[in-house]
């Protein structure tokens, strides 16, 4: 019964979104407030109405309702109670109610606090949000049914993927979804924008929190994703230019320059075509990526749907709002105000660059995407475009926007001094050129990448933190008037320090693991030993064991330095017994920000294993630096001036200064 009220819940909250996309519109055309307001009252029931029908699917999992086929596909009796909630969205239809439930929130939180937003551009923006749930939830109903009976109903279910069953998969898709999502937002404020024909500095300001948001979610859910892999899955690997990577760092890319973009607007009330546009591709690449994950194209851990139809479908939907939005782009863009001059050399300057430099970087990744898939379409054959085109192209263009990123913050609107700029940065560069010469001079390796790579870290780092002394006056002023002239700084400002600084930490963990990185792999037997980096291992034993649904064979590594045992590490070779699925769990130990980690390989006929041990230099500081990122984003989001947004104009003013 549950099952049913649930399904009912959907049907009625398309019943609602089709209300939402059309009524309110028609409001906004014609200046009526009743038929506006209706926005935000179909908007909130949207949402109860799928928040419903989320939660009778998962009710259906933690009671291992197994006549619904979702359930029983997915889950089984024996199945950890948490694993029994992340099974709702370890699969295509559970994954897609997630989808639309976290839009129709997003489409909530609109009517709920876009109380200073115009009438008009409400209306229009929660018309646009209205329109993407009423494409998804017929997507929902007419091909992905979560709520789908089997008669009769079986006794135990088929269970979850095995590499499925973690506590990463309790954040990664959420966290990831509502990056993916919150860009809608965006979206439909560019969209409205193009609708009206108007659009200012403080369109910016009311967009900025949105993408914000967005943006702080998606660099949680893909940090939180990388992670997963690398502990998860044994490979010992933290980012594998995995298309379905691709899928949630390309929309990353386009947020992060439409994010300073949206900046530049909002101060100087310029680069309103780049954030229009950028605002419409980077929701086009959220699309883009549930198309290539949701419609089977792609075969990965990461993919649930092989259906074609699914597939057609989700091309529609991407036809329908990329080629929409971009044809309304192309129709309206030209009547848009330009709005201010800036000199090349300026913080507009600077921000132009990023934007140039980190599209066309999302556009060498979509093309490696995308081609192979496209080539195996027109001609059958295939291949495989891997790291060594994305290092090599991605790479080229984040080093000179890497280098540049210091000089933003320190030049001055509309025309900047380069020279001045270079006077104030240069104890950044003398503790930069230091740190380089000490790399040379202590490291094991030989390498010319890594100390170019690590004073390149630490050129961020000092450069991000530089910004933030230099307007406290450090050095120029008494201590104390520093110190209080410091910490009186915009938190907006404390939130750019903390994501750039982060930026500069995590290529540092990149250029420690991805150089610096050792390796030993033997066939062991209990007492045998294995050196690497220092460490002595000891295989002191194999023994078995066994959790709610497998059974697993551990092996217990002894890690000693100096005679010391430092740690002991418990790599192992899992068994799901549902789905008679194998799993590598890896053993990993911490040592400052570096790890040590271990897995297993087949076992034979002797009693012996192969034993894998990295030494991972530093590579805990990649993720850390993707927290940075985070706290700067949350940060900026509790600055007074994103809270509050823009306020409430006179009628007269209307939305915007009329287009030219």
């Amino acid at each position: 019964m549950i099952s049913e009220l649930g399904h009912v819940a959907l049907l009625l909250a398309l019943a609602l979104s089709v209300v939402q996309a059309l009524v309110p519109l028609v409001g906004a055309q014609r200046g009526d407030t009743r038929l506006m307001a209706v926005g935000s009252s179909t908007a909130l029931g949207v949402f109860v109405f799928v928040a419903f029908a989320f939660a009778a699917l998962t009710y259906g999992y933690v009671v291992s309702d197994f006549s619904v086929r979702n359930v029983w596909e997915n889950s089984h009796s024996q199945k950890p109670l948490l694993f029994k909630f992340t099974g709702v969205w370890g699969n295509h239809e559970g994954s897609m109610l997630l989808w639309v439930g976290i839009l129709t929130l997003f489409s909530a939180l609109v009517a709920l606090f876009g109380n200073n937003l115009p009438a008009q551009l409400r209306a229009n923006v929660l018309s646009i949000q209205g329109w993407i749930a009423t494409t998804f939830l017929l997507f929902i109903t007419l091909t992905s049914n979560p709520f789908e009976r089997l008669f009769p109903a079986p006794f135990e279910g088929r269970d979850l993927n095995p590499i499925l069953q973690d506590i990463g998969l309790a954040i990664h898709p959420p966290m990831l979804y509502l990056g993916y999502v919150g860009f809608s937002v965006a979206f439909s404020f560019a969209i409205a924008a193009l609708i009206s024909g108007r659009i200012d500095a403080a369109w910016a300001r009311w967009v900025r929190p949105w993408t914000l948001t967005a943006w702080l979610f998606l660099t949680l859910g893909i940090a939180m994703g990388s992670y997963w892999a690398y502990y998860e899955l044994g490979w010992g690997g933290w980012w594998f230019w995995d298309p379905v990577e691709n899928a949630s760092f390309m929309p990353w890319l386009f947020g992060t320059a439409l994010l300073h973009s949206a900046v530049v607007m909002e101060k100087r009330n310029a680069l309103k075509i780049w954030t229009i546009l950028l605002a419409i591709l980077t929701f086009s690449m959220s699309l883009l990526g549930t198309f290539l994950v949701r419609s089977g194209v792609l075969t990965s851990v990461h993919t649930f749907a092989s259906d074609p139809t699914r597939g057609v479908f989700i091309l529609m939907i991407l036809l329908l709002f990329i080629g929409g939005g971009l044809a309304l782009f192309a129709l309206r863009a030209g009547t848009l105000n330009q709005g201010g001059i800036f000199a090349p050399i300026s913080r507009e300057g600077a921000l132009v660059l990023n934007n140039v430099l980190l599209t066309t970087a999302a556009t060498t990744v979509l093309i490696g995407t995308l081609y192979p898939l496209a080539l195996e379409a027109l001609t059958g054959e295939k291949i495989s475009v891997g790291p060594p085109y994305f290092n090599l192209t991605f790479g080229s263009l984040m080093l000179p926007l890497l280098l540049a990123m210091p000089f933003g913050p320190f030049l001055a609107w509309k025309r900047g001094d380069l020279k001045a700029v270079l006077q104030r940065l240069s104890w950044v560069l003398a503790i930069a050129f230091i740190g380089l010469l000490i790399t040379f001079s202590i490291q094991t390796k030989s390498s010319i990448v890594a100390p170019f790579g690590v004073a390149l870290s630490i050129w961020l780092i000092f450069g991000a933190l530089a910004e933030v002394v230099d307007r406290a006056r450090f050095f120029r002023v008494p201590l104390k008037t520093a110190f209080a002239r410091l910490f009186g700084l915009p938190r907006s400002a404390w939130g750019t320090t903390l994501a750039h600084a982060g930026m500069g930490i995590t290529l540092l963990g990149i250029i420690g693991v991805s150089i610096y990185e050792r390796e030993a792999v033997a066939v062991k037997q209990p007492g045998d030993t294995l050196e690497l980096s220092g460490y002595t291992i000891t295989l002191e034993g194999i023994r078995p064991n066994s959790g709610p649904n497998y059974t697993e064979q551990v092996a217990d590594l002894t890690v000693r330095k100096g005679g010391t045992v430092v740690a002991v590490l418990s790599p192992a070779k899992r068994l799901y017994q549902a789905r008679n699925f194998p799993t590598t769990e890896a053993g990993i130990t911490s040592f400052g920000f570096s790890q040590l980690y271990a897995t297993l390989g087949d076992f034979d006929e002797n009693g012996g294993v192969v034993v894998r041990v990295y030494d991972k230099p530093l590579v805990l500081l990649i993720w850390i630096g993707a927290l940075f990122m985070g706290a700067g984003g949350l940060v900026s989001l509790t600055d007074r001036r994103l809270r509050v947004g823009a306020p409430k104009r006179a009628k007269s003013s209307a939305f915007a200064a009329p287009a030219e």
